[in-house]
């Protein structure tokens, strides 16, 4: 078995935009982790105000950063894969006792990368998280 087969495929891109009728709702809210960023997201300040959708091959230090800004009082609205079984769900995301909305059904995803003509179904259920 190699790193794309098993029971959930391994991405060949970690470049997959929001859904537009979740971006659209927090279009006003800084995005540190954009497409083809000039900086690092884990390594600057965030702004009051953050719409989160990270790169999901390092969701343990996304998910770090997410407790230190929201320690500093930043509002974070994060978007990832419900693993709620994870060390990083419990170690840094749990403890803040954020609001949890379980979203119905598959998100579909739009490929930046252009390896896909047409958003794609994820293959996991997803949740965000709210922390005020």
């Amino acid at each position: 078995m190699n790193e794309t087969e098993g029971y959930i495929k391994k991405s060949l891109s970690d470049n997959w935009g929001t859904p537009e009728d979740i971006k659209i709702k927090y279009i006003d809210y800084f995005d540190p982790c954009p497409y083809k960023p000039t900086f690092n997201g884990l390594n600057i300040e965030w702004k009051e105000k953050n719409f989160v959708n990270p790169p999901y091959s390092d969701l343990k230090n996304w998910s770090k950063k997410v407790n230190e800004e929201y320690k500093k009082g930043k509002k974070i609205i994060l978007l990832i894969p419900s693993r709620t079984d994870t060390k990083y769900f419990h170690e840094y995301l749990l403890p803040c006792n954020p609001k949890i909305e379980f979203i119905k059904g598959r998100l579909k995803f739009i490929d930046l990368d252009n390896s896909s003509k047409k958003p794609t179904a994820a293959p996991f259920a997803s949740i965000l998280m709210t922390f005020n």
